[in-house]
């Protein structure tokens, strides 16, 4: 068993599609499904079932899912160690970042890294908070960052940098006249993050303080962007809670418009895991993000 058949089976295993996994590895569909007959011929066992046109994990390829994981954790941060040898030369750092975080906040940061350290390849997946945090616990980034907590003993977090949430309507609306009182909050129609997002977390946190509970928001539309989440607001759907960051393009050009409620700040958060190996490069760009 190489560790190639295992980045292979884990990029189709994870997508349960093999076309898909051929295109994430930048191999041919052949050679992917090759290196997946190859192990289950080998250990004589299924790790797929195929079912029409699609392929589905077994039981034992989940559980073999969960190895395969955990060895090329293992094997990555071996390789970080090697790579910490020869400096900030050469290497790589593989960044997850919640959506505020990875559109607005993190790119400069990382343009400013690589202008020192070309020599790095830096690569940024994006989730919300949820599958951020289950990327760093499972070893799939070495640096996660989100917005606001989660409880995950077995991550370290650190804040980086500091965000506002406003409530936007669009211009006209009566909120923007008066603010609303909690009444007129529940009435209203509100488009939001889907749950699991950051964003929604803080703003549900946020609603005792107006008087509310989550349960009271006549939620019309759940949308996974953030850019969507604005061109709904704008084209009329309701209002939203969201990063001053994401709105300020629009703000400023009167495609929205802000309400007159204040909301907590909320805080950026580094995560990494307190027991895995943190190559240079990732505690390199740690410190540069506490920077700002």
């Amino acid at each position: 068993m190489t560790l190639e058949q295992l980045r292979i089976f884990v990029a189709v295993a994870e997508r349960e599609h093999l076309t898909q996994g051929s295109r994430a590895l930048n191999l041919t569909q052949s050679a992917v499904s090759s290196a997946i007959a190859t192990l289950e011929a080998r250990y004589a066992t299924k790790l797929f079932d195929r079912i029409g046109r699609r392929i589905v994990l077994t039981e034992a390829g989940r559980l073999f899912l969960i190895e395969a994981r955990a060895v090329l954790a293992r094997a990555a941060a071996a390789e970080a160690v090697l790579s910490d040898l020869s400096g900030l030369a050469r290497g790589s750092l593989a960044l997850m970042a919640s959506q505020t975080v990875a559109n607005y906040w993190l790119p400069p940061l990382i343009q400013r890294f690589r202008r020192v350290h070309p020599g790095i390849a830096v690569t940024l997946a994006i989730g919300n908070t949820e599958t951020v945090s289950a990327a760093i616990h499972d070893g799939a980034a070495d640096l996660g960052f989100i917005e606001g907590e989660i409880d995950e003993p077995a991550l370290a977090m650190t804040q980086v940098a500091e965000d506002e949430l406003v409530i936007v309507v669009p211009p006209g609306h009566a909120w923007t006249r008066q603010p609303p009182s909690s009444v007129e909050l529940k009435q209203g129609a509100w488009v939001l993050r889907e749950p699991g997002s950051g964003t929604r977390a803080m703003f549900e946190a946020a609603l005792p303080g107006l008087g509310l509970a989550a349960d009271d928001l006549a939620v019309a539309l759940e949308l996974p962007s953030n850019e969507a989440i604005c061109a709904a607001v704008a084209a009329g759907a309701g209002a939203t809670a969201i990063s001053r960051l994401v709105a300020a393009n629009a703000i400023a050009a009167g495609r929205l418009a802000t309400v007159a409620l204040p909301l907590p700040k909320r805080r950026f958060l580094a995560l990494r895991h307190k027991e895995r190996y943190l190559a240079r490069a990732a505690t390199t760009f740690l410190a540069l993000s506490q920077a700002g």
